[in-house]
């Protein structure tokens, strides 16, 4: 059973307060418990690019916590190759025993295509908005 817990909600809204953009949150859930970490970037990767695809003409790449003292191991951001500039960032949040994927990105018109997306390779998920 899929765990959409409140305070999960809360945290990622927490995640999208206002700065310098308006954010929108998509909180994936999965069954990935921490023995499946290889599968789990996996997917982060595959939702990445989903979204990436909806909201930005420019190609990415990957930039890990593990590569910076100043992010956690779980978080990841997709970044423009010619510029750094952000599209994405998640962290991979281990809950009761299993671990949902929270990304947040530029608000955009496009949501529902990215949720679509997402839920057309079976993972369900939840939108966050402020």
């Amino acid at each position: 059973m899929i765990d959409r817990s409140a305070d999960l909600v809360a945290q990622t809204q927490a995640l999208l307060e206002p700065g310098d953009i308006e954010l929108v949150g998509v909180i994936v859930h999965t069954d990935f418990r921490s023995k499946d970490e290889l599968d789990m970037m996996d997917v982060t990767i595959e939702i990445g690019e989903l979204i990436a695809a909806q909201v930005s003409d420019e190609p990415i790449y990957i930039y890990s916590g593990n590569d910076d003292p100043r992010f956690g191991t779980n978080q990841h951001q997709g970044l423009t190759i010619d510029g750094d500039d952000f599209v994405w960032e998640c962290q991979q949040v281990l809950r009761d025993g299993s671990f949902d994927i929270v990304f947040y990105f530029e608000a955009t018109p496009r949501v529902d295509l990215i949720v679509e997306a997402i839920e057309t390779k079976d993972y369900p998920c939840t939108v966050v908005t402020t």
